[in-house]
């Protein structure tokens, strides 16, 4: 029997009872709390127009650019300017803003909105330019977060993630798989079922997620197209078939199985075939996660005596312990720089988030909370989603790596579990 029946395995089959409600599904209610640091003041305009549009596009944009933990409101109440206004910087320098963000909306002949910005450089008074969307109405948040991507990279010469989507499971009256905005709003159930729905993971390209379903009444992997909702059976071999995770390549899954006996990590086509075994192991071998370069594959294993985390060469070979601190860490995480790995370890009888700096060894508590699970990293590095619970309710939360801005997408009731950040699509 697998230990702590692995998150990435069956520990998602254990979700609490608990409707579903309607307003899950809208969206996630955003909290944001504390920060030290640096941190850009920018000005975001209302755009001209945006009363009389579905969306309010400038607060989408503020909003996002807040919750980086990078950037600070500043008031621009009152004012009235769009894409195309010079605006007499002087005045926002005396508002102590270092960039302005201006811009329109209007509806087209077609019913379609024509979105436009334009960011401004308030220090240096330099026009830094702007972009244009021309959207249907359903399209109008992505293209406020792509306006929120544009500025986090002029500004910080970082991509933004804004546009990016999350994955994460519900359990209510059914189990559910969401895919949301990065803000946790629009969210669309992917898939439902009867049955647990477990450690979706998002394929590099973004097009499809791998999941484990129990529908057959145990764990088998598919991928799911998330576009037109087809899936494909990639792992049902005997036993149990858990822990997908994708190569950076997007052509392998590595996954657990228990086909010979205890559970053990292989290695698989994305089209399904035969597994390969990575290496042989008289302990449970399980929660698999390629490093960014595809070289290795860290996971988890109590070979030593008790759960740790060990890195594998991806072709198979000798493996080597990463954890020492801490007698039980689990659900690693690597970041997409390849400088971090964030994990699990059980502190005091609770679960917490920790953040280890892979150069230096140096490992950081980022939580005081007692139940963290399933970190996920941004694809940018610079924030960490992880499910926790508050308050005898679960929760999604995002921090920056060193835990002073969290921001907590509550749902309204239900178990949410197992979130997976997703790529940058271009």
């Amino acid at each position: 029997m697998d230990w702590r029946a692995t998150r990435r395995g069956a520990l998602g089959a254990l979700l609490a009872a608990g409707a579903v409600p309607a307003a899950l599904a809208q969206g996630l209610r955003v909290e944001i709390s504390g920060f030290e640091g640096r941190q850009y003041p920018i000005a975001n305009v209302p755009f001209k127009g945006e009363v009389q549009a579905p969306q309010k596009i400038s607060a989408i944009v503020r909003a996002d650019l807040e919750r980086s933990g990078v950037f600070r409101g500043v008031d621009a109440s009152g004012v009235a300017l769009d894409e195309l206004s010079r605006p007499d910087l002087a005045v926002w320098r005396q508002r102590a803003a270092e960039w302005l963000n201006t811009g329109s909306i209007n509806r087209t002949a077609d019913g379609r909105f024509d979105v436009r910005f334009r960011l401004w450089d308030v220090v240096r008074g330099e026009d830094l330019g702007g972009q244009s969307y021309v959207v249907p109405a359903a399209d109008l948040r992505l293209a406020a977060h792509r306006i929120a991507d544009f500025i986090y990279e002029k500004v910080t010469g970082e991509p933004g993630v804004f546009s990016t989507r999350l994955a994460y499971v519900t359990k209510g009256q059914r189990y559910s798989l969401w895919v949301s905005d990065a803000d946790g709003e629009n969210a669309q159930a992917a898939l439902t079922s009867p049955e647990p729905i477990i450690s979706p993971a998002w394929s590099p390209n973004g097009a499809q997620l791998a999941y484990v379903s129990f529908e057959s009444r145990k764990p088998v992997v598919y991928v799911h197209e998330v576009a037109t909702g087809q899936r494909r059976l990639v792992a049902n071999f005997r036993g149990s078939n858990s822990a997908p995770t994708w190569s950076p390549d997007g052509r392998r899954l590595a996954v657990t199985l228990t086909r010979d006996g205890s559970s053990q990590l292989y290695t698989i086509a994305a089209t399904g075939g035969e597994p390969a075994r990575i290496m042989q192991s008289g302990g449970i071998d399980t929660e698999p996660c390629f490093s960014s370069d595809g070289q290795f594959i860290y996971f988890v294993s109590d070979r030593g005596g008790s759960p740790q985390i060990y890195r594998v060469p991806s072709s198979g070979g000798g493996a080597q312990r990463v954890t020492f601190s801490g007698s039980y860490n689990i659900s690693p995480a690597l970041s997409p720089d390849g400088a971090y790995l964030a994990y699990i370890s059980r502190t005091g009888g609770g679960y917490q988030l920790h953040l280890m700096d892979l150069a230096s060894g140096t490992v950081t508590a980022l939580t005081n909370t007692s139940a963290d699970e399933s970190p996920s990293f941004a694809p940018n590095s610079r924030l960490i989603l992880y499910a926790t619970r508050e308050g005898g309710r679960s929760v999604l939360v995002t921090t920056t790596l060193d835990g002073r801005h969290k921001v907590k997408l509550s749902g309204q009731g239900g178990e949410i579990r197992e979130p997976d950040w997703g790529p940058i699509q271009r």
